[in-house]
């Protein structure tokens, strides 16, 4: 009798020990199988009518026309101008340029089309603030879109300071 019980006890850690490792190969099997996306690799669209941080409705990129009559809220105040300035240097130079004046002037600009230079009087003339704003929250044909990592507000102040930055 007491072999019978040993064995019993050994058929049921047998068949333990089996279900644990098949759950460890599946999961296992299944980190290796999935999908990796390291940060920024891939830049997902906002959904249709979804609504910022700051507040506003973001209109897609195909009614452009209609985002570039929206008018600037903010007057181009120093401060207006500085907070710009602050975010352009975060999101904006790497591609851009400190200055603005596109190129291969931004370090990640050498590895992908050159981005135009935003200090040239005609494309400051051709570009109203409604647009600009729009290029930044919802993104162009190679522009990522920043709408989640700045407020609607934020963007208008580094339209701003692309006013600020014109070449006279």
């Amino acid at each position: 009798m007491k072999y019978v019980f040993i064995f019993t006890l050994l058929i049921l850690g047998a068949a333990g020990g089996l279900m644990g490792a098949a759950v460890v190969v599946r999961w296992s099997d299944n980190m290796t199988q999935t999908a990796r996306i390291l940060p920024g690799e891939r830049v997902f669209r906002m959904p249709a009518g979804g609504v910022p941080r700051g507040g506003e409705l973001v209109i897609p990129k195909e009614q452009r026309d209609v985002a570039a009559r929206q008018p600037n809220p903010l007057r181009a105040s120093a401060d207006s101008i500085a907070i710009g300035r602050q975010h352009f240097g975060t999101f904006c130079a790497p591609c851009h340029g400190a200055e603005g004046k596109g190129g291969v002037t931004g370090p990640v600009a050498t590895k992908f089309i050159p981005p135009p230079d935003l200090t040239h009087p005609e494309l400051q003339k051709q570009r109203t603030d409604g647009y600009w704003h729009s290029y930044i929250v919802v993104g162009g044909a190679v522009m990522p879109a920043y709408g989640e990592a700045l407020s609607s507000h934020e963007a208008w102040h580094i339209v701003n300071f692309l006013r600020s930055i014109a070449q006279k």
